[in-house]
């Protein structure tokens, strides 16, 4: 999971609650549109505040910076059913997002890990809508085996005690390694209650996505619309050389971040914010 480097809003920024066509979502916003507006979409078991650390670097380089919470995330509400957060469900939400964000100049689409196969979605649906698109650290199918196993067995205990999350966070976290505990009691405080507050059947029928999602590079390269994978120098999600495969697929872009894994937006946010604001100027001239 994405561990923010910090919890507060910067001072350009606000939080407020998007009205769409869908419904509401939680958002944090941040800048004016003056080159464009971007919409970044987080992953499984995040929420917004896993880009928090973008937002200033972003609106300073003159972007309207909208992160959104999806259906069922934190502070997002969502039904108790599976069904609803099906992939196609999850990627109409953006589309809906999208349209109600969407102003004056360019609509760049951002999405993290699971993020960036919703993002795919919603881009094979209606590319017509965006003008670019970032795959953060996310892949071209389901992420990797040793992921599925564990992934998997985090499906099958919320399957089973969906009523008692506090029980499958203590198990979760007691399978994690010693360095990955949370740098302060603040953050881990704030990891828990997300965990917390997002709903179980999102968290299930996501998973499933991860483990099952098919390979649509091949659909994805065949819309005319600027592309960009950028990484960490390391995932456990998806290896790096699979997604430098992907690019090459695709004919993106390609940036690997120095220093940052599976969340450069948070491990290092203003080479990952510098990289994307190069990518978009130079796939609308500006």
């Amino acid at each position: 999971m994405s561990k923010p480097p910090l919890l507060v809003l910067p001072s350009v920024a606000r939080a407020y609650r998007l009205s769409t066509a869908r419904g509401e979502f939680a958002v944090h916003e941040a800048g004016e549109a003056a080159r464009g507006t971007v919409l970044l979409v987080p992953g499984f078991t995040g929420s917004k505040e896993d880009f928090i650390a973008l937002l200033e670097p972003l609106a300073a380089a003159g972007y309207r910076v909208v992160a959104v919470d999806g259906r069922g995330q934190h502070e997002s509400p969502g039904p108790r059913t599976e069904e609803a957060y099906a992939l196609e469900e999850l990627a109409a939400d953006v589309l809906a997002q999208a349209a109600a964000v969407d102003g004056a100049g360019p609509l760049h689409l951002v999405g993290h890990s699971l993020g960036g196969l919703v993002a795919r979605a919603a881009v094979l649906r209606e590319p017509a809508r965006f003008a670019s698109l970032t795959l953060m650290s996310s892949g071209p199918a389901a992420i990797a085996r040793a992921q599925q196993d564990r992934t998997r067995l985090l499906v099958a205990a919320l399957e089973e005690l969906r009523e008692d999350m506090a029980t499958v966070w203590a198990a979760m976290r007691s399978q994690d390694a010693p360095d990955t505990e949370p740098d302060s009691p603040e953050l881990a405080r704030f990891l828990r209650e997300r965990w917390m507050a997002t709903v179980p059947e999102q968290l299930i029928a996501t998973g499933r996505v991860l483990v099952s999602e098919p390979d649509r590079v091949a659909e994805l390269a065949a819309v005319p619309l600027p592309k960009l994978v950028l990484s960490g120098e390391v995932d456990y999600a998806w290896p790096v050389p699979l997604m430098d495969d992907m690019a090459a697929r695709l004919s993106a872009a390609r940036v690997v971040v120095e220093g940052a894994e599976h969340s450069p937006n948070a491990e290092n946010p203003q080479v990952t914010a510098g990289a994307l604001v190069a990518f978009w100027d130079g796939s609308t001239g500006q």
